[in-house]
């Protein structure tokens, strides 16, 4: 039975191997170029360690990239023959040998894979949302967590970029003539109520003591972000203020000397060697209001330290603690940040795959098959039928045709000794026997004739195919002498 038109090509494409789009049958794929791209997939994802190139340009390259393809093929198990012919040259009949021999094997590939795959878990059944759902889960962080994260970096980037350093220097002197547990006094209410209710229903109250240091070490805390912002707005204004202070430094005296013609250039570089030395000391003072500012940032943070541990030792377990949370929330938020990314690559991935047929299109596919063949069955039965009638029937009349033959002979050579008009009507009835026997011989031969035309044809029809090959052979063939030769020359010129 033959294949069904597409059957082939689309068990190709199941499998993952690119088909030139405007291919529909064999008859598309009868160029070495598709031909050598396709056996070379099929021999990749049958066995990984076989890797192939496409065509080269070099003709002897091409018969010898597909007399290595070619080896391959035979190395699996290939019965018929084949060679580069069948890759340079090739016919629709062994193309398709070898098509149904290369989807053969990877249908065995793909078979022993699922088998060896089938025992980690039922992966190979998730639809697309719960690949990806099941994806997102392996990350074991919830997502809300970490927009919330993101949200509060946001927020605290837009206070830094919104303050100005004549700002920080102003609210930082003010807050510290402030008193340092103003944030105790007004801040965390919400977080202090929550334990407090959760301490009554459970029969447990809070000693005033540990509520006040738990205040105390928020305040730490929020002075240390305070100074953590200030730091980072600090920087980032004074780089900005210094690219400002170079560039309006450049306008005027780009100003100066093209406008000023009583001064020499002398004095425009001793202009801006003054200027240079003002911005410095500008900067110094900067730089020494900042580290004045740090110290007593730190003085006051290990004050407030020492005397939340002082007088509770058991706040410095607690507060190692808090650093290990710390250090625990920013590495789960980089594992986050990769396994999204893992993620992103993954679902790209999953696009890139081809889409694979349902099972009811095949099912469809081998139910026409089948019906297909059941008509010709049928139809064959039906002609072999006829044919068996017929050639009973033809029996039958040659025995009622030589009975009847028989008869006459006998009768009318009895009449043939008895008088001349008989022994003519003998002599008619025997050349008349013979001459029927020479039509039906002819007829035979005739028919055999036409038999033997048939299979001419199609030889011819072969042949035809077979000259156009071999005119391609003749080309490459001078192709491969040209090459030859002007390798021997630049052989002879780098001998020289």
């Amino acid at each position: 039975m033959e294949e069904q038109p597409g059957t082939l090509l689309d068990s190709l494409k199941s499998f993952g191997v690119s088909i030139p789009n405007d291919a529909t049958s064999m008859a598309d794929l009868l160029f070495p170029e598709a031909l050598v791209s396709i056996c070379a997939q099929c021999l990749n994802l049958i066995d990984d360690s076989l890797a192939f190139p496409t065509l080269p340009d070099s003709t002897a390259e091409n018969f010898k990239v597909c007399t290595d393809i070619a080896g391959s093929i035979k190395g699996m198990g290939f019965a018929g023959d084949l060679s580069f012919y069948e890759f340079l040259y090739p016919s629709e009949e062994d193309t398709s040998k070898l098509m149904r021999f290369l989807v053969e094997r990877l249908s065995e590939t793909s078979a022993v894979g699922k088998a060896a795959d089938s025992g980690q878990g039922d992966g190979e059944n998730l639809s697309n949302s719960q690949f990806e759902q099941r994806l997102w889960l392996k990350g074991e962080v919830p997502e809300s967590a970490s927009a919330d994260l993101k949200d509060s970096d946001d927020k605290s980037s837009e206070k830094a970029q919104s303050a100005t350093p004549a700002n920080i220097m102003r609210n930082e002197t003010q807050d510290c003539r402030k008193d340092r547990f103003e944030v105790v006094k007004k801040g965390n209410d919400s977080i202090d109520e929550s334990e407090e209710a959760k301490a009554v229903a459970s029969g447990n109250l809070i000693n005033p003591s540990d509520k006040q240091c738990h205040k105390m070490k928020c305040s730490v805390e929020e002075m240390r972000h305070r100074r953590k912002r200030i730091e980072e707005a600090l920087k980032e204004r004074t780089s900005e203020l210094q690219h400002l202070n170079k560039e309006l430094e450049l306008l005027k005296a780009a100003a100066e000397m093209a406008l000023n013609e009583d001064h020499p250039g002398d004095f425009f570089i001793e202009t801006h060697n003054g200027d240079i030395d003002a911005k410095k000391k500008n900067l110094i003072e900067l730089e020494s209001q900042g580290n004045a500012l740090r110290m007593t940032l730190e003085e006051k943070k290990r004050g407030l330290e020492e005397s939340i541990y002082g007088s509770k030792p058991d706040l410095y377990a607690k507060f190692r603690n808090l650093k290990e949370v710390e250090r625990e929330t920013d590495s789960i938020l980089s594992e986050t940040q990769t396994r999204k990314g893992e993620y992103s690559w993954l679902l790209a991935e999953l696009k890139k795959q081809p889409r694979q047929e349902s099972r009811r299109s095949y099912i469809n596919r081998m139910n026409e098959i089948t019906k297909n063949s059941r008509k010709q069955d049928a139809d064959i039965e039906r002609i072999l039928r006829d044919t068996r009638e017929l050639q009973l029937e033809s029996n039958s009349i040659q025995e009622r045709l030589h009975r009847t033959y028989a008869v006459t002979d006998e009768t009318v050579f009895r009449e043939a000794k008895k008088d001349q008009v008989g022994r003519q009507a003998y002599r008619l009835l025997t050349s008349i026997h013979e001459t029927f026997e020479q039509i039906t011989e002819k007829i035979l031969a005739t028919d055999r004739v036409q038999r033997e035309r048939a299979e001419h044809e199609k030889k011819l029809a072969g042949m035809a195919t077979g000259s156009s090959n071999i005119s391609k052979l003749e080309a490459n063939l001078e192709t491969i002498v040209k090459e030859n030769e002007y390798l021997e020359q630049r052989l002879q010129h780098n001998q020289n």
